[in-house]
């Protein structure tokens, strides 16, 4: 008996380690896939780095994410201390520091971790920016203010581990804003209905979530408030008939449609969270 119960112990261990190794390669195959894949990459007009290259993908995230600075009031949290996960080349995080905001920022890939520096460095702004898994900060316990995640936990190995991190680097009473993609959403269903992928659909990850599901990964933090939003708006990256029906047919059709009906088919589910 007590031979089997060793036997049995050791079996563990090795399925333990060879979990943990199929995450860390998972890890590793995140931040090689973002280091060649810079987002929205195919809509800038200039040349990666420069001035004009920054003001393209600022301009076209808050065109096509209108929702976004009316729900989040970057100008409200000067003096805060705000960790971005998932930084990406620093666009979001450089409005909050241009609020007054003391802003740090982490991405597994080193290819966001430079741009956002240059983006910052030609901005004027303050910032720290650092390579690191979102899902093992490497900082202390009640450190932030705000912690911030739009559109990272979903490409992340574990969102779980992720959220339980972001929870614990913040202050007692401090906020989380996250984003993860609805799976129950007008942009899921016309993917698969007119067979168009989504943006990084080749990602080693890419996860969607219903409402319960993103409630479930954020049971950590002691208040949550989830709020769908994104809602059709005309497309500049796709082209062909599919993009001037959906352009053309689809956006005005569902936008004249009664707000209640559509309101919980947003693609983004945003959560406003307390600690």
């Amino acid at each position: 008996m007590a031979a089997s119960q060793t036997e049995y112990r050791v079996v563990e261990e090795q399925d333990v380690s060879s979990d943990y190794a199929r995450h860390g390669d998972l890890l590793k195959a995140i931040a090689n896939y973002w280091n060649a894949h810079i987002h929205d990459l195919a809509i800038a007009k200039h040349p990666v780095g420069t001035q004009g290259f920054f003001q393209d993908l600022d301009e076209y995230r808050f065109d096509k994410l209108r929702y976004l600075p009316k729900i989040v009031n970057f100008n409200g949290y000067r003096g805060k201390t705000i960790l971005e996960v998932g930084c990406g080349i620093g666009i979001d995080l450089l409005r909050f520091a241009k609020g007054g905001a003391k802003v740090f920022g982490v991405d597994l890939a080193r290819q966001s971790i430079e741009l956002a520096k240059k983006n910052f460095e030609l901005n004027g702004a303050w910032g720290e920016f650092r390579i690191m898994n979102g899902e093992a900060l490497e900082f202390e316990d009640n450190s932030f203010d705000v912690v911030y995640a739009h559109g990272v936990l979903q490409y992340t190995a574990s969102a779980e581990m992720m959220a339980k991190e972001l929870h614990r680097v913040l202050k007692p009473g401090g906020e989380a804003i996250m984003m993860v993609y609805n799976r129950i959403s007008w942009l899921n269903a016309l993917s698969k209905i007119m067979k168009v992928d989504l943006e990084h659909e080749d990602a080693p990850v890419l996860k969607k979530y219903s409402i319960g599901e993103f409630k479930q990964i954020l049971a950590p933090f002691a208040q949550v408030r989830l709020v769908p939003e994104r809602f059709p708006v005309a497309s500049k990256l796709h082209k062909g008939w599919k993009a001037a029906l959906y352009n053309g047919i689809f956006v005005p059709a569902f936008n004249v449609m009664p707000q209640f009906l559509v309101r919980p088919l947003g693609w983004h589910l945003m959560a406003f969270c307390n600690k």
